[in-house]
């Protein structure tokens, strides 16, 4: 996916929920602080996405522009609307959001995690795809090891300390 995609499926997903704010939470929210991600950032074809002022929304959203829908066959991309329970982030992860709001999503504002917030959102999922996701993010220089340490350091002692132990394995995936 690209920037000019994401915005694409912010402006369409603004549109059908009727509202101004949406949370994007997949990897694809890398590309809010980097729109020129390396391709190995940019893999997945979906938009993880909600509106936090109507979180049932996100069902309209799947619906409408989701996998499978004539938006998806016509771009080759789409939404896939979730809900706020569906990625953990750090408590102090909206300070630090990256907002996508311009031209391009015609005043739908979009939230996103900080490099290091999404980070900690993936390890904690744990997936495989998740843990070398994050390698792929250490290999740049955007975050670092400390930033997402700190930034999990924020959560409660168990879900820290899962997260300190995706970043020890990803890390480890990252020359």
């Amino acid at each position: 996916m690209t920037r000019e995609q994401l915005e694409h499926i912010i402006r369409a997903a603004g549109a059908i929920s009727g509202e101004r704010e949406l949370v994007i939470v997949g990897s694809q929210a890398i590309l809010a602080a980097h729109p020129d991600a390396p391709a190995s950032l940019r893999a997945s074809m979906e938009a993880d996405l909600f509106p936090p002022a109507a979180p049932d929304k996100a069902d309209l959203i799947d619906g409408s522009i989701g996998e499978g829908s004539p938006f998806h066959e016509t771009f080759g991309y789409y939404a896939h609307g979730v809900g706020p329970e569906t990625a953990t982030l750090p408590p102090g992860w909206r300070a630090r959001a990256v907002v996508v709001d311009n031209e391009n999503t015609r005043g739908v504002r979009a939230l996103c995690p900080s490099p290091a917030d999404l980070a900690v959102s993936k390890l904690l999922a744990g997936r495989d795809k998740d843990v070398a996701f994050v390698a792929a993010l250490l290999k740049t220089t955007w975050i670092r090891p400390a930033d997402v340490a700190a930034a999990a350091g924020e959560l409660p002692p168990e879900a820290a300390a899962r997260a300190r132990a995706g970043l020890a394995r990803a890390a480890g995936e990252a020359p």
